[in-house]
């Protein structure tokens, strides 16, 4: 990831306009798909009022549901870990593989493993990492991290894909043809599988009452890790637990829908136990999260699924790319865990959102997103980490909007002198955010003369 602040990186990315443009028609077509779906379903706002408040339980009662997952767990023959960081996390995933001789592993989809950087740590001991889902494969070989957190490779086109395979796959030059790169990888994929002597998957949800996870994928790669091998590690931050089974219906009829604008994924698969003869570990992990749960600001971003539904409507991200935050989880709901996990370092996300309220309007478990930006900049100002020109010229606007004779004044003068003034003046260096954009024509009246002429 680049160490380079969102502004910057963000003008990168924009300034190949073509693909930028290209970038943001495809995660607005998922976004219609998203509408399409959910308002097929006339209880849509009902289901997200409902997630909201089991969300809102369950971290409120954490502590709880966690021990009963373990117990419950244990009881169904999974060995259960704790890891309190993204060091314990990898230490412990391979001691497991080390203690069974693993040496290749297959890997679904998992943002918790790219947030400990497991993979590099697990390659530097000698343990082969095959990403299975196919777009996280294309990243993996690209030696590129997902740019999405559901479409890790959406930045890509199919031109930069047939090149990619290419290299790595030995498949025909110049063929980008979407089917023929599909079977090319299905190829690629099933040896790895065959020789694969562990799996490693995400966790979408943990039931408590259970002691069980759910795994929701479209490519059947998760199922397929987990039946092969005999040893199945499932790793999961500490907020994916749900209290009940019967809860798991309101969110898979969320998550889909709200993801890619299906009705629901194509495997729903649930694991409760290990295959015969086999082992099954589940590994929990906070890594930052309990600071978070005591936030009363922004506790709420743990209720997030992972739907990417924010990310897909967002006007910043789809015309800056996920490269552009510098975080492992772009878009809205990046930008608030970033900050929440360390804001020196992140200081510059908070301000990569319009304030448009888009991710919070379609979130399907009614996470504030635009709230906590808003109250995340407000901690980058406390904490002095805003840059000093912003910093100034928000003061300068603050002092002209709390006397509002000065206020008037500076409009009239405004309108009167800005238009007469050359462009070399008015859209000079000083002027930043002027920069791609133009000045809309003054009006003759400002908003107050008008509504008070109106009103008499």
């Amino acid at each position: 990831m680049s160490n380079i602040g969102h502004p910057e990186a963000a003008s990168k990315f924009a300034s190949d306009i073509k693909r930028m443009k290209w970038h943001d028609k495809a995660l607005w077509f998922v976004r219609k798909k998203r509408d399409l779906q959910s308002h097929s379903v006339k209880e849509w706002e009902e289901l997200r009022k409902i997630a909201d408040k089991i969300k809102t339980h369950t971290l409120s009662r954490l502590d709880f549901y966690l021990r009963e997952f373990e117990k419950n767990a244990k009881a169904n023959n999974i060995e259960v870990h704790w890891a309190k960081d993204a060091n314990e996390h990898n230490k412990i995933v391979l001691d497991i593989l080390q203690k069974q001789g693993a040496k290749k592993l297959v890997k679904s989809k998992s943002m918790l493993t790219e947030e400990c950087q497991l993979n590099p740590f697990l390659e530097k001991n000698g343990i082969e990492v095959v990403d299975t889902d196919l777009g996280e494969r294309i990243v993996q070989l690209r030696h590129e991290p997902p740019s999405h957190i559901v479409l890790p490779a959406i930045h890509l086109k199919k031109e930069d894909v047939g090149t990619t395979f290419e290299e790595f796959l030995h498949t025909q030059k110049g063929n980008s043809d979407p089917t023929y790169l599909t079977h090319a990888a299905r190829k690629h994929l099933r040896e790895k599988f065959l020789a694969s002597d562990a799996s490693l998957t995400g966790v979408n949800f943990a039931i408590s009452q259970t002691g069980g996870i759910v795994v929701c994928t479209n490519e059947g790669n998760a199922d397929l890790g987990a039946s092969l091998p005999k040893l199945h590690i499932a790793c999961m931050g500490i907020e994916k637990i749900i209290p009940k089974l019967e809860d798991l219906a309101i969110f898979t009829r969320l998550l889909a829908r709200s993801a890619t604008g299906q009705p629901i994924t194509t495997y729903t698969s649930h694991y409760h136990s290990p295959q015969r003869d086999g082992e099954m570990h589940i590994v929990i992990v906070d890594n930052g999260r309990s600071k978070i749960l005591a936030n009363d600001k922004y506790i709420k971003s743990l209720q997030c699924i992972r739907c990417g539904a924010c990310i897909n409507t967002c006007p910043i991200y789809r015309r800056s790319g996920g490269y552009s935050y510098g975080y492992i989880i772009p878009g809205p709901i990046g930008s608030t865990l970033g900050a929440s996990h360390d804001i020196e370092k992140n200081y510059t996300l908070p301000f990569a959102c319009s304030l448009c309220a888009s991710c919070t309007n379609i979130c399907p478990v009614k996470v504030d997103l635009h709230e906590q930006l808003y109250l995340h900049r407000q901690d980058v100002v406390d904490a002095g980490l805003l840059d000093k020109t912003k910093y100034k010229a928000l003061k300068i606007a603050t002092w002209i909007m709390k006397y509002p004779l000065i206020m008037d004044i500076s409009g009239k003068i405004a309108r009167k002198i800005v238009p007469l003034l050359p462009r070399s003046i008015v859209y000079s260096k000083y002027n930043i955010w002027g920069k791609n954009r133009e000045l809309p024509k003054f009006p003759k009246n400002s908003f107050k003369e008008l509504y008070k002429a109106r009103k008499k």
